[in-house]
């Protein structure tokens, strides 16, 4: 419970005799605001105001105020070491302070110099740990990418330097459809990707894969590039090519592969693009993923 206290409280009487465990007393009319001296109490018996009956008598009684209504107190009985006794009509209630309330905030200083000061930390994601038995010591806030780690018993910040493992994976997924009928390079339509390494040491895992054709064309054969490229960078290039053999005089298409697994090595932390590139090199028309399918490009940060 918050105890609370006042200076100007005016002691007054008990408006009816009371035994010694009723809990609802009622003081002299309208006399109630003036015991309270302006302290108000919360709802629900979180707040306690202390008075004692029948003060400097064999009687005298230090009960605990919890609520009040007008001229009515919720109290309860028998506090600071005193025992619940009957009180008559007209007996004096008056606010004290007892020798509770001072043990309570001898305890409660005892308790704070034992805390942790705030001061301890002075930037935003510093860590307290204990330096030693009962010893409270501050642990500046680290750099991006590091970890908490343990050397020689005491908590430091460091690198991880256990097996590479994943730190992200970003992922797009299009059903789009790109052609081309001329030797210039154009981008696969959807098929980019947008990563921000959280290290500069990181290495980037890049995957996919889609198919390609062409439309009818006089020759039965048809020939393209694809590429992988960082930014403008090209990184990693194959050809891909099929024919339409005939069977019974009819053409067959032939659907080939282009799938892409590569590891690079961007060293930086900044927003990085990963996307594929076609050229058609021999026939008419050249399509990448002519069946409109979903198709996926992932990248994937490998923490090293």
């Amino acid at each position: 419970m918050t105890r609370k206290y006042s200076s100007i409280s005016i002691e007054t009487t008990l408006q009816s005799t009371i035994n010694s465990s009723t809990t609802s007393i009622t003081v002299a009319t309208g006399t109630g605001t003036a015991l309270m001296g302006g302290v108000t109490l919360a709802a629900g018996n979180v707040d306690q105001f202390t008075v004692a009956i029948d003060p400097d008598t064999v009687n005298e009684e230090i009960v605990f105020v919890t609520g009040v209504n007008s001229d009515t107190l919720t109290v309860v009985r028998a506090r600071a070491g005193s025992s619940g006794v009957s009180h008559t009509a007209g007996a004096t209630v008056r606010h004290v302070l007892t020798s509770d309330d001072l043990t309570f905030y001898t305890t409660g200083t005892a308790t704070a110099d034992a805390a942790i000061p705030k001061t301890l930390t002075t930037t935003t994601g510093d860590i307290i740990y204990a330096s030693s038995a009962n010893t409270p010591a501050r642990l500046a806030i680290g750099s991006t990418g590091q970890a908490l780690v343990v050397a020689s018993g005491i908590p430091s910040w460091g690198t991880i330097t256990a097996t590479p493992r994943i730190g992200q994976v970003v992922t797009t997924t299009t059903t789009n459809s790109t052609s081309t009928t001329s030797a210039g390079t154009v981008d696969v339509s959807g098929l980019s990707v947008t990563i921000t390494p959280t290290s500069a040491t990181s290495k980037v895992f890049i995957t996919t894969s889609f198919n390609f054709t062409a439309n009818t064309v006089s020759s039965t054969y048809f020939m393209g590039l694809y590429s992988l490229l960082r930014g403008s960078t090209s990184l990693t290039s194959a050809f891909v090519g099929g024919y339409y053999p005939s069977a019974n005089g009819v053409n067959t298409v032939v659907y080939p592969v282009a799938s892409v697994n590569y590891v690079d090595s961007p060293a930086t932390t900044s927003a990085t693009t990963y996307k594929m590139q076609m050229n058609n090199l021999y026939g008419n028309t050249l399509i990448a993923n002519s069946g409109t399918y979903s198709i996926q490009i992932t990248a994937m940060e490998i923490l090293v």
